[in-house]
């Protein structure tokens, strides 16, 4: 773990985000919350906050930090069959709360993908991703918005098979030699 002591307190917050898309039916009782396991919606959004209070517990040499705000927000886009999850942490501390956002957003998505997985076995958690945070000598960062041609293609794909990115791709972890 890295040494944060003699780094500032200050006010650190974060907010991510992650995607899970459905057919339009299982989106439909989903936010009806007629789920055979009860209130889909409610049920993740408390996941994630549980989530994000256990960071530390989850992710190697993450710092355990007293939260000072979760919230997690799920909103539905019938247009393309999607749950938006978005996850917001706080903190007042020497250290970030990236990870605290990203692990709540995460959790909420495979709450939800765990609810909805006998009614729809394709369901997809995707696009999981810091959208911006602040305090802390870095400051604020804020992922920029996407451009009119971005939308059409997937800006996580590799772009071909001698880019850096496609090489990582192919990379197979064997462990230890």
């Amino acid at each position: 773990m890295v040494d944060v002591s003699d780094k500032p307190a200050t006010a650190r917050r974060a907010t991510a985000e992650a995607t899970v898309k459905m057919d339009q039916e299982t989106l439909t009782l989903v936010i009806d919350g007629e789920g055979a396991k009860g209130d889909v919606l409610s049920v993740a959004e408390l996941a994630g906050i549980m989530a994000a209070k256990r960071t530390a517990d989850l992710i190697p040499l993450c710092h355990p930090l007293p939260l000072t705000e979760v919230k997690v927000e799920i909103t539905p886009d019938r247009k393309v069959g999607t749950l938006v999850i978005t996850a917001s942490a706080a903190t007042t501390g020497p250290t970030g709360v990236e990870m605290e956002a990203m692990t709540a957003a995460s959790v909420a998505a495979l709450t939800v993908y765990d609810m909805v997985k006998s009614v729809d076995r394709f369901v997809t958690v995707t696009n999981i991703r810091l959208l911006e945070k602040s305090g802390g000598k870095s400051g604020t960062w804020k992922r920029p918005a996407p451009k009119a041609s971005d939308a059409e293609a997937d800006p996580k794909a590799p772009k071909g098979r001698g880019t850096r990115s496609a090489k990582r791709a192919r990379v197979v972890r064997r462990g230890p030699a």
